[in-house]
């Protein structure tokens, strides 16, 4: 019913870009208001090999269609009209989305990021209701010389009828010119005679001349007619742009996974860690998340304003996230603890087939938190196995 993310292979969801901290504003619009889309996400650094490296990615937002309209775009605060270049792994970006209802309807949107040679990847998608009428939309701009513009979705659309119509117009003279000709037959005789002479008149010749003629005319004639009329242009950006990542944050707790299961009839994922506390605050298992989908451990410090109330509920554990042992995490302890997301999300986002693939690795974030509400996050994945425990 929306854009068939689903339908992507788990290693690219779970092992590429993780987003987290994703808010929209509002879920309900009118034709031509904004709204606005914001959020994290991180590159992680267990990279898979069948991906393309970020070398060369584009921030946007994605939707079923042009139903509706960018606004604005940004990079840790950087204007995206551009893609960027050589984003880092294992590091952490801030993105804003500032979009308008174009289409009345009930549209899925996500925010996204294209990655080149890869494709796009796409974050939480929310249902958005854009209400009014499609012929009110409109889009207003200034030129850099001052005009203004009413509505750029019509700007110039019948200058570039009229010359749609023009080159149409000599193509269809020369095609006609050449089929009230004698065709295949007659001219295949002529070749068959040996008078190759006759199947180009001089008439032929001077047409030709003059359409040839007339063409580069009317292209240089166009070419000097627009620089006279619109000498303040600007090209297309076609270039790449550079940010600098998120400041890395101090490695608060080391999380090795020594051993990762995925239960088959259960649709349940277990992953046993070993965690090391270095902050000097006891810290909980906060959350764990991975391609979009939330398992909230519910006895943690803040866990009821973990989620917010705009995060689509259909990727959220309804039972949450289980611990072997809950106990906060004291400082300087390493201790063991088992992990279990148990949901049927995982097969309604067909994200068990990564059992199936070449190399059977998951990957996710770790969310801790301390006793005020402060969260640290941390990157983990390794092998995983199925298992199928009888019911």
């Amino acid at each position: 019913m929306a854009h068939g993310e689903r339908s992507q292979e788990p290693y690219l969801r779970t092992r590429t870009v993780q987003y987290y901290d994703v808010h929209f504003d509002k879920k309900s619009v009118k034709v031509n208001e904004d709204f606005t889309l914001v959020g994290k996400f991180r590159l992680m650094e267990d990279w898979p090999d069948a991906v393309s490296l970020p070398e060369t990615v584009f921030l946007s937002a994605y939707s079923p269609g042009p139903m509706i309209t960018r606004v604005e775009s940004y990079l840790n605060g950087l204007p995206a009209r551009q893609s960027f270049s050589k984003l880092e792994l294992g590091r952490d970006y801030e993105f804003k989305l500032v979009m308008k209802g174009r289409v009345p309807g009930r549209h899925h949107i996500h925010p996204l990021l294209s990655i080149k040679g890869s494709g796009p990847l796409v974050g939480p998608g929310q249902w958005i209701e854009v209400t009014g009428n499609k012929s009110e939309f409109v889009l207003p701009v200034t030129a850099m010389n001052g005009q203004k513009i009413d509505n750029l979705e019509f700007y110039g659309i019948s200058r570039a009828m009229k010359w749609y119509g023009v080159w149409i117009a000599l193509a269809a003279f020369w095609l006609v010119f050449w089929l009230v000709r004698p065709l295949l037959l007659p001219r295949w005789i002529v070749l068959q005679k040996g008078r190759e002479d006759l199947l180009i008149t001089p008439r032929d010749l001077t047409v030709g001349i003059v359409l040839g003629v007339v063409t580069v005319a009317i292209t240089f004639g166009g070419y000097f007619y627009a620089t006279k009329e619109y000498p303040y242009v600007v090209p297309l950006q076609a270039g790449t742009g550079k940010v600098d990542p998120l400041p890395k944050p101090k490695a608060e707790v080391d999380v090795k996974v020594i051993k990762a299961t995925y239960d088959v009839p259960g649709r349940s994922m277990h992953i046993t860690a070993r965690m090391t506390n270095h902050s000097n605050e006891p810290l909980s298992v906060l959350e764990f998340s991975t391609a979009n989908l939330r398992f909230v451990n519910l006895q943690a410090p803040g866990s009821d304003k973990a989620v917010s109330a705009d995060y689509p509920r259909d990727l959220v554990a309804r039972d949450g996230l289980s611990l072997s042992d809950t106990k906060p995490l004291a400082p300087g302890e390493t201790r063991d603890i088992k992990l279990e997301a148990s949901d049927a999300m995982w097969e309604v986002e067909r994200l068990v087939s990564f059992l199936t693939d070449v190399d059977s690795k998951f990957g996710g974030l770790l969310f801790f938190v301390d006793k005020a509400g402060n969260r640290t996050l941390t990157e983990i994945s390794g092998p995983i196995l199925p298992t199928f425990t009888a019911l």
